[in-house]
């Protein structure tokens, strides 16, 4: 190629744009110049550091493609999984793309609510009724929805959620986030929803502790003391109001204080005694039993009042064919003191050395630990919660009275214990507690032949064996210790509880796409409440004439009943009804396999 100038080739160089027939360059610097008509070249020297930075670019395009061809033949060969997991680079890339789509001024936003109980506990319930299925009850996300969406349901316990301003948390929630199973659960004709601000003050109390308080709370045992239920009252004053009108509250009463506690004296003709003789009354709610003091033991009376029947009743717990601790202590009330048979669940501190108690019932330091410390300098760190606890041990707070067991060392110190002794909240039950046997096939005192408990005060040896159990559902997911409205202090009625999670066409099941198609009875009718088959009440022993729920969650077949004589809850309604009647009627519904019914 000519060049209409002077100089020698050897000091050109031909520009790429020319080469390609166009008149521009990439660079204004590889642009010809023109003297008085004449067009002067750029000299090598002057183009070198464009070229090699044309040649890098090229280079890197180059590198993406191939990149970009390689994991396309991988990702097609081993094709698109929702199973598959997320590599560590991608979650942190999501993440970070995720909170740079946030606006600015949404991240500053700080929440315009309180964080107190009611707001909080709202915020629980708006969490269990829209985010639990995919986020677990405890927002670990480890659910069958969030272990199998793509990418990942995130654990809102970390700090990869916990460090996200109250804002950032408001926008994802309202706005849901492209491109993943997060919906947005804002209302677009709104400006803001207070619910979505009551759902941030829920997600901060499942900020686990830190290394500092669970030191705290790890030398507790050493420096706090007990300081009795009405010390927490000056904080949380609406919690202690509702909590003193529980049965947890009123187990034991003394009937100078509560001189309603002691039916009339004088309908017992079963074992006469005297108001004077009665130093506590025990329960309230199914039977009341009556103690008197000798010395600086409590013995229980051989007359107790059913409350449901409105009558009296002989009490005394059979050495044979009863209770395991019965055959360790004579035949005689007046011989069998209440410390090592009941005082232990039905106190804080009870000791057993010096036989007193830190306070009488159930109160909030049965559960949360000694309280001084607390109550001097109120933070996290120094008080327990078993709502931050993992389920087992949140559960162990609730087992260690709720169950039928006896303590791994048995006599202590020459006595028998029907209570975990040695045992306090943030501890190992199970090093202090066995739940005690069952054998299969065998009907006894304790169980059915299923394993399914026959005594009352059994809860906890159920519900270790339920499906809920294994999944990280908690005693407090249904109940509120510190007292509802409802009926066994459930936080919602029974029906709402278990829809709530339970609800037609879930991934819980059932899975069917309306209720009646799954209870086979009317809605709203006895049959169709979820409790009648999945929680009936079987279990007789302990409360005379008192039907006590089951809590392994399991439907019992009429099958169950020609098997074992396990009561089942289609002819306990239907009691003139046969189980042949209810084994052809469930025969002809399609959605149960009829293997689980035989």
């Amino acid at each position: 190629m000519s060049h209409p100038n002077n100089e020698s080739q050897n000091s050109r160089v031909d520009p790429p744009c020319l080469l390609q027939h166009q008149r521009t360059c990439l660079k204004p610097s590889l642009v010809a110049k023109q003297t008085r008509g004449a067009i002067k070249w750029p000299t090598l020297s002057e183009s070198e550091p464009s070229v090699k930075v044309l040649k890098a670019l090229l280079s890197a395009v180059l590198l993406v493609v191939i990149v970009a061809v390689v994991c396309g033949a991988v990702l097609i060969r081993r094709g698109f999984r929702a199973t598959a997991t997320p590599s560590s680079w991608e979650a942190a890339l999501a993440r970070k793309v995720r909170n740079l789509a946030i606006p600015k001024p949404d991240r500053s936003q700080k929440n315009p609510l309180d964080a107190n109980v009611d707001t909080i506990n709202q915020g629980r319930e708006i969490f269990l009724t829209q985010c639990a299925a995919c986020h677990g009850i405890d927002g670990s996300g480890t659910t069958p929805m969030g272990r199998h969406l793509y990418p990942r349901v995130p654990d809102l316990r970390a700090a990869t959620t916990q460090t996200l301003t109250d804002g950032e948390m408001h926008f994802i929630i309202e706005n849901g986030v492209q491109l993943t199973g997060m919906p947005a659960w804002g209302n677009p004709h709104l400006e803001s929803s207070a619910e979505s601000w009551k759902l941030v003050l829920f997600l901060r109390t499942l900020s686990p502790l830190t290394g500092q308080e669970l030191s705290q709370q790890a030398a507790l045992s050493a420096s706090a003391h007990y300081v009795g239920s009405q010390a927490c009252q000056k904080c949380h004053v609406e919690l202690y109001e509702r909590w003193k009108k529980t049965p947890m509250a009123n187990v034991v009463r003394d009937p100078y204080t509560h001189p309603d506690a002691i039916p009339d004296l004088a309908t017992n003709t079963v074992a006469r005694f005297t108001k004077n003789q009665v130093a506590f009354v025990y329960g309230s709610l199914w039977k009341q039993r009556f103690f008197t003091k000798i010395g600086d033991d409590y013995f229980p009376l051989s007359a107790q009042w059913v409350v449901g029947k409105r009558e009296w009743r002989p009490y005394m717990v059979p050495a044979i064919g009863g209770d395991w601790w019965a055959a360790f202590y004579p035949p005689d009330n007046l011989q069998r003191p209440t410390g090592p048979t009941c005082d232990g669940c039905h106190s804080v501190g009870y000791d057993i050395h010096t036989k007193q108690v830190a306070e009488w019932n159930v109160g909030c330091e049965r559960c949360h630990g000694p309280g001084s410390e607390h109550v001097a300098h109120p933070a996290r760190g120094n008080i327990l919660n078993p709502a931050a606890m993992d389920s087992a041990a949140a559960n162990d707070t609730c087992i260690q009275c709720h169950s039928q067991g006896r303590p791994l060392t048995s006599p202590v110190e020459g006595k028998y214990y029907d209570w975990p002794v040695g045992y306090n909240v943030g501890l190992r039950l199970q090093d202090f507690w066995k739940l005690e046997d069952c054998t299969l096939g065998q009907t006894s005192f304790l169980y059915f032949p299923d394993c399914t408990a026959h005594k009352n005060r059994m809860q906890g040896n159920d519900f270790v064996q339920s499906v809920m159990y294994r999944h990280g559902i908690t005693c407090s997911t249904c109940h509120d210790v510190h007292g509802t409205a409802n009926y066994a202090q459930l936080r919602k009625p029974a029906q709402q509880l278990c829809l709530e999670c339970h609800g037609p066409t879930s991934p819980n099941g059932p899975h069917a796409a309306m209720l009646e198609e799954h209870t086979h009875h009317k809605d709203g009718s006895a049959g169709s409440q979820c409790v009648a088959c999945h929680m009936p009440r079987i279990e007789t022993e302990g409360v005379p004439d008192t039907f006590v729920r089951a809590h392994t969650f399991l439907f019992i077949s009429p099958a169950l009943t020609d098997q074992y004589q396990i009561p089942n809850p289609c002819t306990s309604c239907h009691a003139d009804k046969s189980t042949a009647w209810a084994k052809d009627a469930m025969s002809h519904w399609a959605e149960f396999s009829p293997w689980r019914m035989r």
